[in-house]
């Protein structure tokens, strides 16, 4: 058994997961189509973990009892190597705890698992959080970070693609200027519940929900494959990609990037959760094949 990736699956999706950042490295059809980025040279991930930050802090810098500490933007996670916990058929489990270079840049006991697990064409992944400090709350920010080859299919065209929301979504977006959320909302681009993709949305970075109402989407084009990506106890999202690069980053979060202007305590950041020592958080997100 291969000690940095995993294969398993269902017969109707496939699933690579490495141990290097617990990272989702491949879903592939029974046909042998990828719909995961392959990490190409537009962009050298596939689905990265963000903690104990989601996007980019003040200076690289978070405030912690008064401490400065550096931390470059999505946290640490990404880059650590997670251990094995379970290997099944149709699921994994990985997991990381704060050790000595942890705590150099974020000074909490805590344990990140995570649960993929592939049922009836659909694939689920687990992400829990575990406060191992004793006497303090642990505060962090989550967020995954899927990217998926847009367009999904070579015989389709980048401009045919949309993503449906499964409900409409009027309230205003928040948008990145210099790495930190600008203060200002702005409107949204979503047209109902359709946003018509296109190169041009993302020159500001990501698109950022901040109020989202939907707890899914639909990316795809009319007529072809389409996924369906959906999420549970995050409460916001974000779309990215780079402009003309060919994938689509979906991302559920809890958490967001730095307010221009935010000068306080890491636990007082919008955005971050505080869990109680010895308690836990989680969420989820999935993707499944469904019809354009």
């Amino acid at each position: 058994m291969d000690a940095d990736r995993f294969v398993f699956g269902d017969g109707k999706l496939t699933a690579t997961v490495s141990a290097q950042g617990a990272e989702l490295v491949s879903l592939k059809l029974p046909d042998g189509v990828d719909v995961l980025w392959d990490a190409g040279p537009a962009w050298r991930r596939h689905s990265p973990v963000l903690f104990p930050i989601v996007g980019r802090l003040p200076d690289d810098r978070a405030t912690i009892d008064g401490k400065p500490y550096r931390m470059t933007q999505h946290g640490f996670a990404r880059d650590c190597a997670f251990q094995w916990v379970e290997r099944n058929p149709d699921s994994c489990t990985l997991s990381l705890e704060a050790d000595d270079q942890t705590l150099a840049v974020f000074p909490f006991r805590f344990r990140l698992w995570l649960t993929y697990q592939i049922s009836d064409g659909k694939l689920t992944v687990l992400y829990t959080v575990r406060n191992m400090e004793e006497g303090r709350e642990l505060p962090f920010s989550l967020g995954a970070h899927p990217a998926f080859r847009w367009p999904l299919e070579k015989d389709g065209k980048r401009e045919e693609y949309r993503l449906t929301f499964e409900e409409p979504e009027p309230e205003p977006i928040r948008r990145l200027e210099d790495g930190l959320l600008d203060s200002a909302s702005r409107p949204t681009p979503v047209d109902g519940a359709t946003l018509l993709l296109r190169d041009d949305l993302f020159v500001d970075d990501a698109i950022i929900f901040d109020r989202i109402r939907s707890r899914a989407v639909t990316f795809g084009r009319p007529g072809g494959l389409a996924l369906r990506v959906s999420w549970h106890g995050f409460p916001e999202l974000g779309v990215w990609t780079k402009p003309g690069a060919p994938f689509l980053c979906i991302e559920p979060w809890q958490g967001y990037a730095t307010p221009h202007g935010f000068k306080g305590e890491f636990r007082d950041k919008p955005g971050v959760v505080s869990v109680q020592p010895g308690q836990e958080w989680s969420a989820n997100w999935c993707v499944s094949v469904v019809q354009g």
